[in-house]
């Protein structure tokens, strides 16, 4: 193993525990419609944005795909995708995440239905024995990721896909960079994975250097910022 792999197999490690030992309740009432503060309020309706968006990039029909829904959550992304006919891998390093995604899906009107057309898993966003995809979708889950790594998972997920890859990341500005550095006062125990703002020129330019996506390009653009949320999302396609 080399020292980048055990760079990120550790990140994924701390992701994981985070989200599992801390996150959990905090963001299952995120991502659900009980009231909510004021901050949180905004990050739920920049989340809200952010999906809108990464959706209406994908095909309206998509019977036929194969979609990944990479760090899916507690689903919301996983399910408008297979209301439009995709079978959906909706994989989330969190155990306790998926089993709530699971849980609402379930109980959804059409949600034994919807249950028939996504696989819910627990596990690594790279693991090959997921097979072969027309779209990937990550949806703020290679924020906490280096440039190096997020380029390295597209690369990755570009073997294997065959249409169109959509992520977000952390688009990099002082208040960003500032509040960042506060979090790192913090003890380690006590706060979340920190997030690595990006600049959007170096990250196209990366993209475009990267020899495991000579085949690809950057396409659509569109960043989110509502109050404390701020996410920008790149679309990258054959």
């Amino acid at each position: 193993m080399d020292m980048r792999q055990a760079q990120y197999q550790q990140r994924r490690g701390q992701i994981e525990d985070y989200f599992d030992r801390t996150a959990v309740k905090a963001w299952e009432q995120l991502t659900s419609n009980a009231p909510v503060g004021r901050i949180r309020a905004t990050v739920r309706a920049g989340r809200d944005r952010m999906r809108t968006t990464l959706l209406d990039w994908l095909p309206a029909d998509l019977q036929g795909a194969r979609l990944m829904d990479a760090g899916c959550g507690t689903g919301a992304l996983a399910v408008e995708a297979a209301r439009r006919g995709a079978e959906v891998v909706a994989i989330d390093l969190s155990p306790q995440l998926v089993d709530v995604a699971r849980e609402r899906i379930a109980a959804l009107p059409d949600g034994a239905a919807l249950l028939q057309r996504i696989d819910l898993r627990s596990g690594d966003m790279l693991d090959p024995a997921l097979g072969s995809f027309d779209h990937v979708v990550a949806m703020d889950s290679l924020i906490h990721y280096s440039m190096f790594d997020a380029v390295r998972l597209l690369e990755a997920w570009s073997y294997r896909t065959r249409g169109s890859i959509a992520f977000t990341f952390a688009p990099r500005n002082p208040l960003l960079v500032a509040m960042r550095s506060v979090g790192r006062l913090f003890p380690s125990s006590n706060r979340a994975p920190w997030i690595e703002p990006m600049s959007e020129v170096e990250l196209r330019a990366m993209v475009g250097r990267s020899p495991g996506l000579a085949d690809w390009r950057s396409g659509r653009t569109q960043r989110i910022s509502s109050g404390f949320y701020t996410s920008q999302a790149l679309e990258v396609v054959r």
